[in-house]
């Protein structure tokens, strides 16, 4: 399996920001991190290596991106709006910077959009605010309301609400999203979610797929056994889903 490590300073984020890729060609795979997790855990959680058929065979490359979950979400000693804040030029960073490099390496036009547990909230959340660039999108184990407050997970705006909040959680905007372009590039894509049955999110995911059945957005939503929220279980998801 080809693997290349690459870093740059993203004027974006005005830091050193780190990537892995795997694979030769195909189509391209943006996987997310987990909550406060690295680029590189995937791969030391084996969830690369259960791709590497896929990988090896140029149908997949994949490109596995860092997080800043703990410079924005779960920064919890800043103030929610510098938190929101900083999670949009996240977002920008992915735009401006990482989707340019994958396109530059790689010329196929199919881009995925795929993630686990908060890495399935960067997915959805990056395509539905921007369906137009991709052609799939796979959440695994994800919560799509950034301010649900369950069990051990808290709102991670700590009650603080506003028009980038509404803008950054798939669970609000979606409802409300009006006919139009946005709505119907989100009606193209092809979407799986996948959330285990005793996982605390297992309602915000089912709400979610009654929201898009609603708007009528065709969509493969499953539900597994028990918590399923374990790389052990990506392990199993991910080459059935991609």
């Amino acid at each position: 399996m080809n693997r290349e490590y690459h870093k740059w300073f993203s004027p974006n984020l005005r830091r050193n920001m780190e990537l892995l890729v795997y694979g030769h060609a195909g189509a391209k795979v943006l996987l997310f991190p987990t909550r406060t997790a690295r680029f590189y855990d995937y791969e030391n959680w084996k969830v690369i290596e259960s791709l590497q058929y896929q990988i090896d065979q140029g149908w997949l490359q994949v490109f596995a991106v860092d997080s800043i979950d703990q410079e924005s979400f779960y920064c919890f000693w800043a103030h929610p709006q510098g938190r929101i804040h900083r999670h949009i030029e996240y977002e920008k960073y992915i735009l401006d910077e990482v989707i340019p490099f994958a396109n530059a390496i790689n010329t196929n036009p199919f881009l995925m959009s795929v993630g686990c547990s908060m890495g399935a909230y960067h997915a959805i959340n990056i395509a539905f605010r921007n369906p137009h660039l991709f052609g799939k999108v796979v959440a695994l184990s994800g919560r799509y309301d950034i301010t649900l407050n369950l069990g051990m997970f808290y709102d991670l705006m700590d009650g603080y609400y506003s028009d980038c909040v509404y803008h950054n959680s798939p669970s609000h905007f979606m409802p409300n999203m009006p006919e139009g372009d946005q709505l119907n590039h989100i009606r193209n894509l092809q979407i799986t979610i996948v959330c285990g049955k005793e996982d605390v999110f297992i309602q915000n995911n089912r709400d979610l797929s009654n929201c898009l059945a609603n708007k009528g957005i065709n969509h493969n939503f499953y539900e597994w056994e028990g918590l399923a929220h374990k790389a052990k279980y990506w392990k199993q998801m991910l080459p059935m889903y991609l």
